[in-house]
């Protein structure tokens, strides 16, 4: 196992503690957003509380490692999902990464499943990844990103007809089309709903699909020599804009890692 205590980019922590005049020392990887204050409404006192006991007890989150590269994280799109929350959240957490072909006996005592990934939350470790990010939703509302229910299912098919033309070993047995339809379904609602699949401002759903998508991306282009076609340009807009923010780029996959995870379905 690795360890490393991630700091979501936002402004030092230490200082704005040193600004108020009460002495605290926190560690200097914590950090909180700079409209902490602000967003929560607290007071100067209530404030260092809080902040305190962020620093001192950031989030254990147990995600795959990387099986390419040592102590980097690995290939899992719903452990990016979960990692992505929190950065958008900005939650100081702890990522614990696991060697997934020789899980460790400490994770099989807190997950006996051996499924990444894992959170603790309120001294109980939770799984699945949908159970995590509400979870994460309902303990620290801001921002927010539940999507409405109305939206949550946007594009929650593509991720499943991605696989089975990834899978397929019959370029005529209509897999390929099926991952065409839904992409062309999703383009048509970016196109009058985008940026993101809730408009203006991202939401779950987005961190849910933008990681599939890249796995998308990176396994057809290698082992299909496949790539989203330019009658889809919504779908191309909305890739970059997900691929490109700070919580995307700090959580992604390495490509090598990609490969190399859907090596065995495509060969199998």
């Amino acid at each position: 196992m690795s360890s490393a205590k991630i700091t979501p980019t936002a402004s030092v922590l230490s200082s704005t503690i040193k600004n108020l005049g009460f002495g605290l020392h926190l560690p200097s990887y914590t950090v909180l957003p700079s409209n902490f204050k602000q967003r929560y409404g607290c007071s100067q006192r209530r404030l260092c509380i809080m902040a305190k006991s962020l620093a001192s007890n950031p989030l254990e989150v147990c995600a795959k490692a990387s099986v390419t590269i040592p102590n980097k994280l690995g290939d899992c799109p719903f452990c990016q999902r979960v990692l992505m929350t929190m950065e958008e959240k900005q939650l100081p957490y702890d990522l614990k990464l696991v060697d997934l072909g020789n899980k460790p006996e400490w994770f099989l005592k807190i997950n006996s499943e051996g499924k990444v990934p894992v959170v603790k939350l309120d001294e109980n470790w939770v799984a699945d990844s949908d159970v995590i990010t509400q979870s994460l939703e309902e303990k620290y509302p801001d921002p927010p990103l539940k999507t409405p229910a109305e939206k949550a299912s946007i594009g929650s098919k593509i991720f499943s007809t991605f696989i089975g033309f990834l899978k397929s070993k019959d370029s005529s047995d209509g897999t390929e089309q099926a991952l065409l339809n839904e992409l062309s379904s999703f383009n048509d609602h970016i196109k009058e709903n985008g940026p993101f699949i809730n408009g203006k401002e991202i939401s779950a759903a987005d961190l849910s699909l933008g990681p599939k998508l890249h796995h998308m991306e990176i396994a057809l282009g290698h082992y299909k020599n496949w790539s989203v076609p330019d009658t889809l340009p919504f779908v191309k807009s909305y890739m970059q804009s997900v691929f490109s923010r700070d919580s995307f780029v700090k959580t992604r996959a390495l490509k090598e890692d990609v490969i190399a995870g859907w090596r065995p379905k495509v060969m199998g």
